[in-house]
């Protein structure tokens, strides 16, 4: 495909701000909760975010310098002055309040009131938890790392989970957490962002199977003008193409029993394998493409 290329050095702040931003996208949103010395609370959501590691379990955030004037905002202040945060996540039903919490208020503003969000008190750290969030991190601030000092920078705030509090709405009875239920919105380029649980899709991870891989296919498979990538990466997955017994057991059910003769070219026959992909039945489709 025709490919446009930017060097940072040729772009303005701006404009490469505004690529990173589209291309590095969708991001979850960390609702970050702070306080200054005085005791004053801050509220501020950050799209410059993501979890790092489990153990010990370590979450970043980046109030980074902001790209017009270069200045640098409340909550970067605040976690220099008390190095704690708490980290909610940002649910559909909160993300007009979350978007509003954004507008840059005076430093003695609070924005829990100014966005009707409801001050809930932690229990280990002195941020308060944004009671509407159906997940609560509170964390303490192990580093904060400086990118420079430029329009743009970022300022990495290295937090250690402290303790979690998931709401028992959006939790399984395995213990582990409803994606659905939980509802998460992350952020885009521009002004975009999205709704995560209308996107979702469950892929099955290759660490459960050897997969053969894409190499292995037989070259009229790979080289198919009907299925994609995404069709070649399913048919890849499978630890073994199905024996003979299997492909003859599929041809011999009275349901298949004319497919055979219908698919008498091999765009007829990609077109059925990608038929059967799409339901997921990949052992069909490998039984199609084999006959």
């Amino acid at each position: 495909m025709p490919m446009t290329s930017f060097e940072p050095k040729d772009c303005t702040i701006q404009q490469m701000q505004a690529l990173l931003s589209s291309a590095v996208a969708p991001r979850p949103i960390a609702f970050a909760s702070t306080i200054d010395a005085k005791g004053h609370p801050n509220l501020s959501p950050f799209s410059f975010f993501n979890i790092f590691s489990t153990n010990p379990p370590i979450l970043i955030f980046s109030p980074a310098r902001r790209v017009r004037d270069n200045t640098t905002k409340h909550t970067l202040h605040n976690v220099q002055e008390v190095r704690e945060v708490v980290i909610n996540v940002v649910h559909y039903n909160m993300i007009q309040q979350m978007s509003l919490s954004s507008t840059e208020y005076a430093k003695d503003i609070n924005e829990f009131e100014k966005a009707g969000l409801t001050m809930l008190k932690s229990d280990v750290v002195r941020p308060f938890r944004v009671a509407e969030s159906p997940i609560q991190m509170e964390c303490k601030v192990n580093e904060i790392k400086s990118l420079g000092t430029e329009n743009g920078a970022g300022n990495l705030v290295i937090c250690e989970v402290l303790k979690l509090h998931v709401s028992e709405t959006v939790l399984n009875t395995d213990g582990t957490i409803d994606q659905e239920k939980l509802d998460l919105v992350a952020r885009g380029g521009g002004s975009y962002y999205i709704r995560a649980k209308d996107g979702f899709l469950e892929i099955p991870k290759p660490l459960k199977t050897l997969g053969i891989g894409v190499d292995a296919l037989p070259k009229k498979v790979r080289q198919s003008s009907i299925l994609t990538g995404n069709d070649l990466g399913v048919l890849g997955n499978v630890e073994a193409l199905p024996d003979v017994q299997k492909i003859n057991d599929f041809w011999r059910h009275s349901m298949h029993q004319n497919l055979k003769n219908e698919l008498n070219t091999t765009e007829k026959t990609h077109l059925k394998a990608k038929e059967y992909l799409q339901k997921g039945q990949v052992q069909n489709a490998w039984c199609v493409l084999l006959k």
